[in-house]
């Protein structure tokens, strides 16, 4: 039955056991998937797992994003949109570089033009054409109506103009468009529309904006729309404050002498009122929405501190501190550990203390499994060396914890990309000896230049006898303004490996001012050979990043130099698939945008390097062990542990220092 149906429950498990009693329904094809919209891919995995669970299986189910999905539902029903926007926020970048210094010269946009100078294809036209980018996309998203409003001339400062010059003529290809072609479609069709799901369910996801909800409830006059929203108090709470806010009402109030008004500030639980302002928004927004509600909370009647302050939120209440005895079936202090707060001093101390308390855990528990535990912190990147020297360095079986680290970027997994960003790093350094050997330590490398383990230790023995310690030659040390002489370098140790295996010198005798290494021997010399090949083709890549380029060239050479030097091994065959994939798309950025100039290699390594700190592997969310993640907004999956560490000050809660051109700050 077509509509909106709001499950809310205080224990995901009480969801998901609902999501599977609803997709048990068969739809009205068999070879129609059961579209579940999910926010994290981690969440998808475990919905996949409780529905395989319940039902004994889980088939045909597709697991969209919020705007994936919508973007799909939009090219479903508006004709003819293209396939690519240009108005996605990594192509407005350059659409951005393009426009920028053709206004720079107008009224308005002086700031800018201070902060870009002459420059107009530099470092700084690119990070402010991001952050410029990133925000029109907010704004598409979250300020429709001020979006239009520009479109139609009502506003006249720099971000107004610059936004006409840029949507000129594609008014209706951008999202805050399609989402408002795509309502007025649907609200004007009295008849089901045949392309629509028959059942759309929007699982674990503890917000969305009005952009969201709207379209969402638009398809729900079409479909069957369920939203299973996680919530911890039974009672409404969209209108208490924190003490925070109260105070800040106040001080408004005072300000205005209205002091006398009667407030209704209301706190209800602190913790919530303080920490759920996300979940306190979004409760506003669902409960005016034309809905079906079903409410799935469960009492609970613990007696342990964790289960008194779940408790206090679900019923909104405040536990006051009480002189009255203690409850005989409350745990004593001392054997109540499900609330537990450790001060170390140091970010390996913290996993040291961690995993001795999970060793505590699994002797006090027999039931209790590693997968049963998650363990968040707010930089992941920072903790996951720490992990790895702490929990996997365990010789004794009896210690040692299975585990996973998830969300981290390919930039810190992968070897490939690690490799690729060192030889792009070598442009304008000294070319020294420990990094060029460095590279030819990778495995991928080792391999495309056949060259073993063994070969390494006669190569670094080589260049410590000839006395090779940096740069290319005398020319190349001259040009990164460095004093020009040719002794140790890269030139003049192979021109004594190579004039040794020609000819002996007995450690004496030089040739045109080159004295040979005597000690190349037989078929050391094919070892040479295949160095000889790593350096001279590292010397050419390199010095190819010397000349500016269009995004299609840099695209060219960064595929050229992944070809050259890395063989693919079984394990990062999804590595060099996300890089190509990156570079293709590089390519059609140039021809989306039409900025077709030359940018130094700083700014396409810098655009490169986002794409890989955002772009994920994958893997190692719920796949057996311990799991160590970020700590993501909107990560609601339930475990019987949970752990915090890293939660200093400064690392929690995050300071975002807003844009002084933002417009909803």
């Amino acid at each position: 039955m077509n509509g909106l149906n709001i499950f809310t429950s205080n224990y995901m498990e009480t969801l998901a056991e609902q999501l599977a009693l609803i997709v048990r329904t068969p739809l009205s094809s068999p070879f129609s998937p059961e579209i579940i919209v999910v926010q994290s891919r981690g969440m998808e995995r475990w919905v996949a797992m409780e529905l395989s669970r319940h039902n004994g299986i889980c088939a045909n189910c597709f697991f969209p994003f919020p705007n994936t999905f919508l973007q799909e539902m939009f090219k479903k029903t508006i004709p003819d949109l293209p396939e690519d926007s240009s108005f996605d926020p990594l192509t407005m970048i350059f659409r951005i570089m393009k426009v920028l210094p053709e206004c720079i010269h107008l009224p308005g946009f002086e700031s800018l033009k201070r902060y870009l100078g002459d420059e107009n294809t530099g470092m700084k036209l690119f990070q402010i054409s991001k952050r410029i980018g990133d925000l029109f996309d907010q704004y598409l998203v979250f300020r429709p109506e001020m979006i239009f409003n520009w479109e139609k001339g009502r506003d006249h400062h720099w971000q107004a103009y610059l936004w006409r010059k840029l949507s000129l003529g594609k008014e209706h290809l951008h999202r805050a468009g399609l989402w408002r072609a795509f309502l007025e479609k649907i609200r004007k069709s009295p008849r089901q529309i045949e392309h629509f799901p028959g059942r759309i369910s929007i699982f674990g996801i503890s917000y969305l904006p009005l952009f969201h909800l709207e379209a969402f409830v638009g398809i729900s006059r079409h479909s069957q729309v369920n939203l299973f929203l996680m919530n911890p108090c039974k009672e409404y709470w969209g209108d208490i404050v924190s003490g925070r806010e109260t105070r800040k009402i106040r001080k408004k109030h005072t300000r205005s002498n209205d002091i006398s008004e009667e407030l209704y500030l209301e706190e209800g639980n602190r913790l919530l009122a303080s920490m759920g302002t996300l979940g306190r928004n979004f409760i506003s927004l669902i409960s005016d929405l034309d809905s079906q509600v079903f409410e799935l909370f469960k009492e609970n009647q613990g007696h342990t501190i964790l289960e008194k302050i779940q408790s206090d939120i679900l019923r909104l209440k405040n536990r006051r501190f009480s002189f009255l005895p203690p409850d005989p079936h409350d745990p004593s202090p001392a054997t109540d550990s499900s609330v537990q707060i450790h001060s170390c001093h140091s970010p390996m101390r913290e996993i040291e203390v961690l995993h001795d308390n999970f060793l505590a855990m699994f002797e006090k528990d027999p039931d209790l499994m590693p997968k049963d535990i998650i363990v968040m912190t707010p930089d992941i990147h920072l903790y996951a060396p720490f992990v790895q020297a702490v929990f996997g360095a365990q010789i004794d079986e009896k210690k040692r914890i299975p585990f996973t680290i998830a969300d981290q970027s390919i930039m810190k997994e992968s070897r490939i990309i690690e490799g690729f960003i060192s030889i792009l790093d070598l442009k304008n350094s000294r070319m020294s000896v420990n990094r060029v050997m460095a590279l030819l330590e990778l495995p991928e490398i080792k391999e495309k230049f056949e060259i073993s383990e063994s070969e390494i230790e006669i190569l670094e023995h080589w260049i410590n006898e000839t006395k090779i310690r940096w740069g290319i030659d005398a020319e190349h040390r001259r040009k990164i303004g460095l004093p020009v002489f040719s002794e140790n370098t890269w030139k003049a140790g192979i021109e004594r490996l190579l004039l040794g295996y020609a000819m002996p010198g007995f450690g004496c005798k030089m040739f045109s001012g080159i004295l040979p290494y005597d000690h190349i021997e037989g078929s050391e010399a094919k070892t040479l050979g295949k160095f000889l090949g790593f350096l001279d083709r590292l010397i050419n890549s390199v010095d190819s990043l010397n000349q500016a380029r269009t995004l299609s060239g840099w695209s060219k050479v960064f595929s050229d130099i992944i070809e050259q030097f890395f063989a693919p091994e079984q394990d990062s065959e999804p590595e060099i698939h996300i890089f190509r994939s990156i570079l293709e798309d590089m390519s059609k950025k140039e021809a989306l945008s039409g900025f077709d100039k030359s940018i130094e290699i700083e700014v396409a390594k810098s655009y490169l390097g986002g794409l890989f700190e955002d772009e994920h592997l994958r893997r190692g969310f719920i796949s057996g062990g311990v799991t160590f993640c970020a700590m993501l907004p909107m990560r609601s999956i339930p475990f019987k542990v949970v752990c915090l560490v890293g939660m200093n000050t400064d690392a929690y809660p995050r300071e975002t220092k807003t844009l002084e051109f933002d417009l909803m700050a």
